[in-house]
């Protein structure tokens, strides 16, 4: 068998490894996802070109994960980690800020902004850790656990960045749950968390006090805060049960919908594939939560099933958080629609952590029918 011949073989031996289930899905909301684009940026055509090249750009990253092994994430969990907190440092004293948010690096030909890196830094790390201590948990282990996640969150919230801050939260919180976090722990999380909303409140800046308010009562100020939240939620009604057709969106083209390519494109989505679109979109996600959840319980090592499960509800979270702040259920903290929302940053995480799930899957535990 010559070189290429041998390459070749490798390839397709590669492409049939692949979950075909996580493909379909991720295919189908990849379409889906260039089809609301092109008409929410109907009127600036350049954001529809470059978001195919993200796609292409994400779509190669998640292949180049899918080809690394579970055994090489977990050597690097520690250095990605380590990586990020030293990034977010160095935003606190040389980051660039935009519009008050001190939340990037400027490094001459681009910008970065580190707070992504530790959405999947974090379920790396703690799976790592968990990995180590398997069989042999404690309650200090736990806490060690807490302080990974709170640390980098603690840094992200200071520049401030509420939507990323959940997000990673969210992601750590998950893994430790999956752990076995014990349920007396939770409840007293819970209890200590209502306990202590008074002293968040005062902790948190007047925008975030503000988008709480409007969630409350956006009639209150329609034409300023309750805009995004009054809008987006008549596109959404207007949309009815089979929406008023691809392209006749008029919430969108009359440009009432703001922040409608990124954030809010949900609700361009909803007002022109209407009730029926939203139900499609949601069995989509479902789909990819739980074959998420699937790749996890075949999984072969406690790192690759803790990853595996995190992956999946930060997914489930996503999709959730976008679509409740979109109806006016939540509110606005500034959280994309996976592969649905334009932007690059985003989707080459998403490409990231798919191809995490393609590799686990590729090298799961043979199970006995």
């Amino acid at each position: 068998m010559d070189s290429s011949t041998g390459l070749r073989f490798r390839l397709v031996s590669f492409g049939r490894s692949l979950d075909p289930t996580l493909l379909a899905v991720l295919g189908a909301l990849t379409l889906m996802g260039l089809i609301t684009l092109y008409s929410a940026a109907s009127d600036h055509p350049g954001n529809f070109g470059s978001q195919l090249r993200n796609f292409a750009f994400a779509a190669v990253i998640m292949l180049v994960f899918a080809g690394f092994s579970p055994s090489l994430l977990r050597r690097v969990a520690v250095p990605v980690y380590g990586f990020g907190l030293v990034a977010l440092l160095a935003v606190l004293v040389a980051g660039v800020s935009v519009k008050g948010a001190q939340r990037w690096l400027d490094l001459g030909f681009t910008r970065v902004q580190p707070a992504e890196i530790m959405k999947l830094g974090v379920p790396l790390m703690l799976a790592w850790y968990f990995d180590r201590r398997a069989g042999t948990l404690r309650a200090i282990d736990f806490f060690v656990a807490f302080l990974i996640v709170l640390l980098p969150v603690g840094l992200i919230a200071r520049q401030p960045d509420l939507g990323t801050a959940l997000l990673v939260l969210a992601a750590g919180f998950f893994v430790i749950f999956f752990a076995g976090l014990p349920w007396r722990w939770l409840i007293g999380m819970g209890a200590t968390g209502v306990a202590a909303l008074p002293v968040v409140w005062s902790l948190m800046h007047d925008y975030q006090r503000n988008r709480i308010l409007t969630l409350l009562d956006p009639m209150s100020d329609p034409l300023g805060k309750g805009f995004h939240t009054l809008q987006s939620m008549i596109a959404i009604g207007s949309g009815g049960i089979f929406g008023k057709g691809w392209m006749q969106g008029t919430q969108t083209h009359l440009e009432f919908i703001p922040e409608r390519t990124t954030d809010f494109i949900f609700a361009v989505y909803s007002e022109e594939f209407g009730l029926v679109g939203n139900l499609v979109l949601t069995l989509l996600f479902f789909v990819l939560v739980a074959r998420a959840l699937a790749i996890a319980g075949n999984a072969a090592t406690p790192f690759s099933r803790l990853l595996a499960a995190a992956i999946g509800m930060i997914l489930f979270t996503y999709a959730f958080v976008n679509m409740a702040m979109v109806s006016g259920i939540l509110p606005v903290v500034g959280v994309p629609l996976p592969l649905i929302s334009y932007g690059g940053t985003a989707l080459v995480t998403i490409g990231m952590a798919c191809g995490m799930l393609m590799t686990i899957q590729r090298h799961r535990k043979l199970v006995q029918s």
